[in-house]
């Protein structure tokens, strides 16, 4: 089934821009040029990704995302013009999963839609694999293996320990794999405190967790984005 695009973009130079590298590589669209035409455009496309401008005339793109969230995990690539940190973190820690500033090459863009769209590909499989399973799949990455409900984790076969605060770091990272968890995300769900400034306790945390998975594994799996957050790298087998 050919994935469908929904594209919230008011400059048409961009929105031609993206429409004309989506229909290149075969995938369908709409645009919309306003928060407004997007919100009725939404329940009747059902799209598989939606490509975001934050700027639009009507309303700020981060509201639509919000908006979304209490529904919906349609993954969201935010491009804007915007390149503050401040920006970029807002979107991230409000629901997107991806962020491109302006200007941006096509080859860039299609790269993160077919990133995004395999993503929530293997989060489908999943689920289905879990609903027609008696006992919860591990989490597999690589040779890295999480059983959530043992709370277990092993790294080439080998058991790796964790203490509670590491294992917890870890469990929110693997559940959103290749998704940058920017540090206020990750201090209010995992330390219950969203506060910037507290970061020590991350930092210190996130370094012994790469420390005992590393020493078993020839795979480097947490990958830190300066000034944002974490993520988890998604490893072939």
């Amino acid at each position: 089934m050919t994935e469908q695009v929904l594209i919230i973009e008011d400059d048409p130079e961009v929105a031609n821009l993206i429409e004309l590298a989506l229909r290149s590589s075969g995938y369908k669209y709409e645009t919309a040029v306003s928060a407004r035409q997007a919100s009725s455009l939404l329940p009747i496309y059902k799209p598989d990704l939606i490509l975001l401008d934050l700027m639009l005339p009507d309303s700020s793109g981060f509201d639509i995302i919000r908006v979304v969230r209490l529904t919906e995990t349609t993954p969201i690539i935010v491009i804007s013009a915007r390149t503050e940190d401040s920006d970029k973190v807002l979107a991230l820690d409000s629901g997107a999963d991806d962020y491109i500033t302006k200007p941006f090459s096509i080859e860039e863009l299609l790269a993160r839609v077919r990133v995004a769209l395999r993503n929530i590909s293997r989060s489908k499989e999943y689920a289905t694999r879990l609903a027609n399973s008696e006992t919860q799949p591990n989490y597999v990455n690589g040779d890295l293996q999480i059983n959530y409900e043992k709370q277990e984790v092993k790294i080439s076969g080998v058991n790796i320990h964790l203490t509670p605060m590491e294992y917890a770091v870890l469990k929110i990272l693997s559940q959103n794999t290749a998704r940058v968890l920017t540090y206020h995300f990750l201090l209010k769900n995992v330390w219950g405190n969203e506060s910037i400034a507290d970061t020590s306790s991350l930092r210190v945390t996130i370094a012994t967790l790469r420390k005992k998975m590393y020493g078993e594994s020839s795979h480097k799996f947490i990958e830190n984005h300066v000034g944002v957050g974490y993520r988890i790298i998604e490893n072939d087998k």
